[in-house]
């Protein structure tokens, strides 16, 4: 790896000042869901136990530059505290006074990073301003590296700088996943448009054996084969692009994997009458939700063989019963063959995840990545500044 990690550094009696991302939901000033706080844990403690002081900076919610009281990260420090298991000290300004006075070992947290317009501006300034406050600079927040920002790229250069815990987690089950796999490697690539994954598609069917399409993204390319979609979402403007797509994984040698047979309903709702038929014979009012069972008994006996499997999109319309059931039955073999050291398996993105943890597998894969747009520009190929800024 050509980045530091905490390992790399000698944090006794330093300041370590820390990115993390604690972009945490809150409902009625309580925090509902504390994962990504409880995943900065190690990087806190293993700075914490080799003598250093911890110096948190976040961002919260998109104030724009602008002091916004609802987006303090105030309303977050009890429920960090709370999660680490520690004390955590929230300070709004005065950030030098309240550095001097650390001990080692002690944790501050410090205001909305984007309360200040020249965080996402990537300002020298402000990224001069955070850097004076420590000794180290440690980049925790894979979900904020695809932007270069003040907090995750210009400080980097500034001060000694290494990747967390998380961050080099995140980093070295992705090197694993598409940098340099066990084949074959099998992408699944779900989604309701295929505009939105145009450079992810472009990137992945010269790295991958096998692609499967699912979701709305599917119907394009049935359509784009001349096949009757009836009702359902489709890009039918995209189709030449999907023909393209097609014939580059072709010259590639990557098998790209749609529907055989699909799920229709007339109604989008919870069990709305439905059948399965041939991807051919969708009528002209029905509306395709799911990956039939012929389709998930195909994908099935591709992953049995696979090293490696990235994914990123359910299959079908999983968060309606019982349009789960394509998504679900992949996900029962890929934790399967996970579990029994088979397969390499990481997911990632918001649909994702949340299709991963309904069907009980949140523990199953080698990784799950929570990073969102970090997560999709990486399987794109392109450069994160806030990793690039590491090297």
């Amino acid at each position: 790896m050509a980045w530091k990690t905490l390992d790399d550094m000698d944090f006794a009696g330093k300041r370590a000042l820390v990115r993390v991302d604690i972009n945490v939901p809150v409902e009625n000033g309580v925090v509902t869901d504390t994962s990504r706080i409880a995943r900065i844990a190690a990087t806190v403690d293993d700075i914490q136990a080799k003598g250093g002081k911890v110096i948190l900076m976040a961002h919260f919610g998109r104030p724009k530059g602008q002091v916004v009281p609802d987006m303090s990260l105030e309303i977050i420090a009890p429920a960090v505290s709370d999660v680490l298991g520690l004390p955590v000290t929230f300070v709004s300004d005065d950030y030098a006074e309240a550095v001097a006075e650390m001990d080692d070992g002690d944790v501050l947290l410090l205001e909305n990073l984007r309360f200040n317009a020249g965080e996402e501006k990537n300002d020298a300034a402000f990224a001069q301003e955070l850097a004076s406050l420590a000794d180290i600079y440690v980049n925790d927040a894979f979900s904020a590296a695809h932007r270069a920002h003040a907090s995750t790229e210009a400080i980097a250069k500034l001060l000694p700088a290494c990747a967390g815990r998380l961050m080099a987690e995140e980093l070295g089950a992705l090197e694993k996943a598409l940098g340099a796999p066990a084949r074959p490697v099998v992408a699944v690539v779900g989604g309701a448009k295929v505009s939105t994954k145009l450079d992810l598609l472009g990137n992945l069917v010269g790295k991958v054996d096998h692609l499967v399409i699912g979701g709305g993204m599917a119907n394009t390319f049935l359509a784009a084969q001349g096949i009757n979609v009836g009702k359902s979402l489709c890009e039918h403007d995209l189709a030449d692009t999907a023909r393209d797509i097609l014939a580059k994984a072709d010259a590639a040698g990557c098998e790209i994997i749609l529907p055989r047979d699909i799920v229709i309903a007339r109604e989008f709702k919870a069990n709305a009458a439905h059948e399965t038929v041939a991807a051919a014979d969708c009528p002209d009012d029905a509306m395709i939700f799911d990956a039939g069972p012929q389709t998930v008994d195909y994908i099935n006996g591709v992953v049995k063989n696979a090293k490696t499997l990235i994914m990123n999109g359910p299959l079908g319309v999983f968060e309606l019963t019982p349009f789960h059931a394509g998504t679900f039955g992949i996900l029962d073999v890929i934790a399967t063959q996970t579990k029994a050291g088979a397969l390499v398996s990481v997911g990632g993105g918001g649909d994702t995840v949340a299709a991963i943890n309904a069907s009980g597998h949140g523990a199953d894969f080698t990784y799950i990545s929570t990073a969102g747009g970090a997560f999709l520009e990486w399987m794109e190929g392109k450069t994160l500044p806030g990793v690039a800024a590491l090297g």
